[in-house]
């Protein structure tokens, strides 16, 4: 019983009374003792009434009491056992103690004490011992876990609601795709307004049909583009089914002379509808460039691919390369200075073109220089070659001069990459005032957004294909002489394979212009030529190959010897000239401790695809990746992902 109640300063007005009673009486008895003894038998009489009394008040005060406990202790466990959520009591060793009958409903079994937490939920194992939430699937409703591993408790709440109301307004929210035939005019080229109209009739009836059968908004915007307006749910039954549309398309108009192709851009996520209409077509582009024939899907901040199985289709006119060449030629006439870059362990390809590049800016008398640091095997006989002309050797630059040469009005030419990552100085493109990029492999998701002009075609051979035909029409009288004209006419070759890979009628009217102004083949066979050593070490590479698929061939060097990435990649071109290999991928371990891999293949096949996956990136024929770890951990991925391919849409178109 509280103090409070038992001694209470207000409750000893009896004790005061008794008192003074008392002393009344006595004062009666001085005067009259018979009054005295009666007032003295009466003030005991009141006293011993006033001492029961208050025993009777305790008595009855701690019976109360005791009831009121009762019935609080007996509501609250009636309380408890009936919350809406479940609560459980488990011990150190994770066991269960005690749990209230929503446990018992939720798990439909009488009592679950003694049992351990991670049998009953098993997705507990992966929790750590901090507070947190984890929602759990258990029958047909969803449950959230919180925990307080202080008091070893667990509070369980049914979800499966809210659960569902959050997955309807995702899936609900709204996708914006544009699906465009990117080759109709190489195609329809020679045909008659009838055959135009069949095709695109076909073609158009084939994309109505697919509209129907997932049940999305379909608007012709112009002969060659369409709007598709969906939700998200609708836009993850298009990627289970790996937008199938690209190859019944391709399949159908297969008896062309050039098969139709489609490009398809979807974006879903974004918070606004301007913003996802600036992804849709953004997507469009990336899959654009990266050779059509493929959709390319941004949800968030995730950005996907699919298909992209065959090469893309050569432009069969020049008219973008004339325009590009024009607004690069302003560029440099109104630029103070030009700073031309390649990508990391630069090949001839990125050389060459950075060489064509520098004799554009000379033609317009602007100073120009080509960033480059250090010499790799790749490059080396073409740069001994290269020494041999002083003042064109003397315009290579180390990366910490080019920062010296930056000024407001610097032109940045990026050459053979397009990935800010990959550049010799990054440091270079953030302090650059305007930025061109040239570039002949296929776009991946990152990208230098700020440049002003962006020259891309991965139909193309090489980025010194692409340099060529910019000189053509940047200036009336171009002059190359022999260094020049066969450093180009290098790069071309190089990335042909001596013209026998990604060669179009392009491909060879540059080679042939480059001819015309002298480029020394003999000189590009000197640069070519292998050093037997390293040959040997190739054919050590090469006999540790494995076919897989029936056509794809892995070979993995040996662990802990080193290889520069010139032999990986010669291995890989080796390896695809073996009969009935359409695919080659070597593994082996750089002389910078990265696991090099090295990945070729004649076309029937994207390697790109598979590159991308494991971190890299390059052309559906020509692709590579640089990871950490060892030479058998990164076999076992590549193994992997080629599983994962063959299963998801096969390896081979």
């Amino acid at each position: 019983m509280p103090k409070f109640l038992i001694k209470r300063w207000h409750g000893m007005h009896h004790l005061w009374a008794f008192v003074l009673m008392l002393l009344l009486t006595v004062t009666v008895a001085w005067f009259e003792w018979k009054l005295g003894l009666v007032g003295l038998l009466l003030s005991g009489a009141v006293g011993v009434y006033s001492w029961m009394a208050e025993r009777a008040f305790r008595r009855d005060l701690k019976t109360y009491l005791g009831t009121l406990s009762y019935r609080v202790k007996k509501a609250g466990s009636e309380v408890i056992s009936e919350l809406p959520f479940g609560i459980i009591l488990y011990n150190e060793e994770k066991m269960v103690e005690w749990h209230n009958s929503f446990v018992t409903h939720m798990l439909e079994r009488e009592s679950v004490v003694g049992e351990s937490l991670t049998e009953l939920f098993p997705m507990l194992a992966q929790a750590k011992d901090k507070e947190g939430t984890v929602e759990a699937v258990i029958g047909q409703e969803v449950y959230e876990l919180m925990f307080r591993f202080e008091e070893r408790l667990l509070y369980v709440r049914n979800i499966t609601q809210r659960w569902e109301l959050a997955r309807r307004y995702e899936d609900e929210k709204l996708a914006i795709g544009i699906v465009m035939m990117d080759n109709l005019e190489e195609v329809t080229q020679g045909m008659d307004d009838q055959q135009r109209s069949q095709l695109l009739s076909k073609v158009t009836a084939e994309i109505t049909e697919w509209s129907q059968k997932f049940q999305v908004y379909l608007k012709r915007l112009t002969s060659d583009r369409y709007l598709v307006i969906t939700d998200q749910r609708t836009l993850k039954q298009l990627e289970l089914s790996r937008f199938v549309l690209l190859d019944e398309v391709r399949e159908m108009t297969a008896d062309q002379k050039i098969p139709m192709t489609l490009s398809i851009g979807f974006a879903a996520g974004a918070e606004t509808i301007v913003e996802l209409g600036q992804w849709a077509q953004t997507s469009l582009d990336i899959a654009l460039g990266r050779g059509g024939d493929q959709a390319a899907v941004k949800v968030g901040q995730r950005q996907t691919f699919y298909g992209g199985k065959s090469n893309a289709v050569e432009k069969r006119t020049r008219v973008r390369a004339r325009v590009v060449a024009h607004a690069l030629r302003d560029l440099i006439k109104e630029c103070d200075n030009v700073v031309i870059m390649g990508h990391k362990m630069p090949d001839m390809d990125a050389v060459g073109a950075a060489i064509g590049v520098l004799k554009a800016a000379q033609l317009f008398h602007k100073d120009a220089h080509i960033v480059l640091e250090g010499i790799n095997p790749a490059i080396q006989k073409m740069m001994e070659n290269l020494k041999e002309d002083e003042k064109l050797f003397k315009r290579f630059v180390s990366p910490e001069q080019a920062l010296g040469m930056i000024e407001a009005g610097t032109l940045v030419v990026v050459v053979d990459t397009h990935k800010a990552s990959m550049v010799k100085e990054p440091k270079l493109l953030q302090q650059a005032g305007k930025i061109v990029v040239i570039d002949h492999h296929r776009r991946g998701e990152e990208f230098i957004n700020n440049a002003i002009l962006v020259y891309m075609e991965p139909y193309a051979s090489s980025t010194c294909e692409l340099v060529t035909e910019l000189l053509q029409y940047i200036h009336d009288r171009v002059v190359l002489d022999v260094r020049e004209s066969t450093a180009l006419l290098a790069g071309i070759t190089v990335d042909t394979k001596s013209f026998s890979l990604r060669t179009g009628s392009r491909t060879f009217e540059a080679a042939s212009f480059l001819r015309r102004s002298g480029a020394d083949t003999t000189m590009i066979q000197k640069m070519l030529k292998e050093d037997l050593a390293e040959y040997i070490k190739k054919a050590e590479m090469i006999k540790h190959a494995e076919i897989l698929y029936e056509h794809v061939a892995i070979a993995v060097t040996e662990p802990g010897r080193k290889y520069s990435q010139l032999l990986i990649a010669q291995s890989a071109d080796t390896l695809l000239n073996m009969t009935d290999v359409l695919a080659s991928f070597v593994i082996g371990e750089r002389q910078d401790g990265l696991i090099g891999v090295s990945a070729r293949s004649l076309g029937h096949m994207n390697v790109q695809i598979v590159m991308e996956r494991m971190g890299g990136g390059g052309h559906l024929t020509n692709a590579a990746a640089q990871l950490e770890g060892t030479v058998v951990e990164v076999a076992h991925k590549l193994k992997q992902v080629l599983r994962d391919i063959e299963e998801e849409e096969g390896l081979f178109e």
